[in-house]
């Protein structure tokens, strides 16, 4: 998928429906193959780590999860850009993989999430082909990761959903990129919402660009710096960015 600069970060550009589908083809035509859900947050912290930067903009699709992002994709480029959300990928991607026969992997996330997607699911999704593994929570050595590789390989799955929170998802997928022989995506968030352990703030928040809000308030001890300070951080950035283009000129790309 065509890809625009925002701010440093590489978006992937698309209705949601060719989202899906360009997902979809991509579990089928490419043997190891990663997806990162860029939001406000990713888009910041790739600005002060070159590693994790590239880590993004070299993933085979990087969606705008943020509406955010997708303001920022039609500010700067003209675009009418759909949100693509982990929330919904999620719910579409058990959906469709149900329809069409696909299986999944979910690596990460607590016993007690995993507990209650695997519930949820057994009810929604009875059908769908599903594993899922919570590794333990500190650093692995490296036969435990190998051991990990054979264990999800050996499901031979043709998605792996990643639940290990941001940046640490995203820089596990890109290690393990012609490792894990699948599309891996990150979609920690979206799990514990679908779980039941988050809610999801109301359509019209998220249609307003407030979901922000909606999760500070649900865990402001945690959330308060990543969405006081890296929310202001991207309106500097991106004002840079709108400045340079529409005043001085100057290519985006």
């Amino acid at each position: 998928m065509q890809k625009f600069k925002v701010i440093q970060s590489f978006i992937s550009s698309g209705k949601y429906d060719e989202f899906i589908k360009k997902i979809m083809n991509l579990s089928e035509n490419k043997d190891s193959s990663y997806i990162c859900v860029s939001n406000v947050h990713m888009t910041v912290e790739a600005t002060k780590d070159k590693a994790f930067l590239d880590i993004v903009n070299n993933a085979d699709i990087t969606t705008p999860d943020g509406m955010p992002l997708a303001k920022a994709m039609k500010f700067l480029y003209g675009i009418e850009q759909d949100r693509v959300a982990g929330m919904d990928l999620i719910e579409d991607l058990f959906k469709t993989c149900t329809k069409e026969k696909k299986s999944i992997f979910v690596y990460g996330g607590s016993a007690e999430t995993l507990r209650k997607m695997n519930e949820k699911i057994s009810v929604e999704y009875p059908y769908l082909k599903i594993n899922s593994y919570s590794p333990p929570f500190r650093h692995l050595s490296d036969e435990e990761k190998q051991q990990d590789i054979e264990m999800i390989n050996n499901y031979k799955s043709d998605f792996v959903f990643v639940a290990l929170g941001c940046p640490k998802q995203e820089k596990w997928m890109a290690e393990h990129k012609n490792k894990i022989h699948s599309c891996m995506l990150g979609l920690g968030g979206a799990i514990e919402v679908y779980a039941g352990i988050k809610r999801r703030a109301p359509r019209w928040m998220q249609k307003s660009s407030l979901e922000w809000l909606y999760r500070l308030l649900q865990d402001p001890k945690r959330l308060w710096k990543r969405y006081c300070i890296t929310n202001s951080l991207f309106i500097i950035l991106l004002s840079k960015q709108l400045v340079s283009v529409h005043v001085f000129k100057n290519s985006c790309k």
